[in-house]
């Protein structure tokens, strides 16, 4: 130790070694007073252990100390550096914080010291190698301390973005539709407690980062893409929990942009239904009223007519037959007509108001459809498949005048 100002003479630091013992066990006794995380983890076996780690570590900076080598003694060899930064991610994994493991570092430095420093005295050191001795003391056990939380903190990171893998996991075995017993184990390995209901959004990414400060905080993130769209773009799925009821409202709210697509809230194991729905609303191009997101809630009559496209096609075709060999115009002011009586249930001053023409114009056109559709206008069945055809969504029912 050329440079540091202190070598330890060997029967100092043989000294010191045969008080370790005790230095250990009273470092370790502060320790559980002092920080109350540690009062059941040093207890029996793990107590021992502890105290055999404080031994080794202070017995390696006396070994430096009184080695006469080159190496600092103010840095620990690697083997304390490295049982150190064990120590740390151990710690992590055991639930305390690093404020728990600093103010055990900031205790046993404090402890260990005052126990070696009346070693030394007894053992005849000076008052200059003293001080020189606690300098090298204080920094050695300042490295253990970094190295540790660094363990701390890399044992997070980690454990973090394993979480972070599972719950993506999760979320993508929830919208493939598994079974029961398979989403209840990814939710345990997740460590995510199922809600009641969960509800899928389709979302621009861009917007994500947004909404997410408002949602639930177990909402899930899938990290697949979007399929069964020509330009799924950059798409993302949320599954947001407990968003159904008097809770939906303010989902809508927190997304707040019209290019998102919210499902209907569906028990939280069947909520590949909920991300299905919202999946065709945006097959569909379905496009929301106003500046609030597309609910597929307030559009199942839009859903359930536009189910089936080419059917939808052929009914049109085959209930509006009897208009097909008139001239488009006529056929397009019949065809209005016919679509507003069927809305209206018939109320011809409603039917007027609707078209912007003269009841009596009503009661014309009505009467040409009666001629060119015969008794099929008096047939429920022929009925409802003009109003499926023409896409009426109907008014509440009041009396007919026609």
């Amino acid at each position: 130790m050329a440079d540091d100002g202190l070598s330890l003479p060997p029967q100092v630091a043989d000294a010191m070694r045969r008080e370790l013992p005790s230095v250990a066990e009273a470092t370790v006794a502060a320790i559980v007073v002092e920080v109350p995380s540690y009062a059941d983890a040093f207890a029996g076996g793990m107590g021992r252990t502890i105290e055999n780690a404080v031994q080794l570590a202070l017995g390696g900076f006396l070994e430096l100390a009184s080695s006469g080598s080159q190496s600092d003694a103010s840095t620990p060899i690697q083997p304390a550096l490295d049982g150190a930064y064990a120590l740390g991610r151990g710690e992590a994994r055991s639930g305390r914080s690093m404020d728990a493991l600093l103010g055990a570092y900031r205790v046993g430095a404090r402890e260990s010291w005052r126990h070696m420093a009346a070693g030394a005295v007894r053992a005849g050191l000076s008052v200059e190698q003293l001080a020189r001795f606690a300098e090298l003391v204080f920094a050695y056990i300042d490295q253990l301390s970094a190295a540790s939380a660094a363990g701390h903190s890399d044992e997070l990171a980690t454990s973090g973005r394993v979480r972070e893998r599972y719950l993506e996991r999760l979320a993508d075995h929830l919208l493939a539709g598994g079974s029961r017993e398979d989403l209840l184990a990814a939710t345990d390995r997740a460590d995510w407690p199922p809600p009641r209901t969960l509800t899928a959004v389709i979302l621009p990414e861009a917007r994500v980062r947004g909404a997410w400060p408002s949602l639930d905080p177990r909402t899930l993130r899938s990290t697949e893409d979007v399929p069964g769209l020509e330009s799924p773009g950059d798409l993302v799925v949320l599954l947001v929990p407990d968003a159904e009821g008097r809770s939906r409202p303010a989902l809508l709210r927190s997304l707040g942009d019209r290019e998102a697509v919210v499902g209907p809230a569906r028990p939280w194991d069947e909520v590949h239904s909920s991300y299905a729905r919202a999946l065709r609303a945006l097959q569909l191009g379905l496009t929301p009223d106003g500046p609030e997101p597309l609910d597929t809630e307030a559009r199942l009559a839009d859903l359930v007519l536009r189910a089936d496209e080419t059917a939808l096609a052929d009914l049109r075709a085959q209930a509006l037959a009897p208009l097909a060999h008139l001239n488009d115009g006529a056929r397009e002011k019949l065809t209005e007509t016919l679509r507003s009586w069927l809305l209206h249930h018939g109320r011809r001053e409603a039917v007027a108001a609707e078209l912007f023409v003269h009841p009596q114009t009503v009661r014309y056109r009505m009467t040409r459809l009666r001629e060119l559709y015969g008794k099929q206008l008096e047939d429920p069945r022929c009925v409802l498949e003009l109003t499926v055809a023409l896409g009426v969504t109907p008014q509440p029912m009041e009396r007919s005048d026609e």
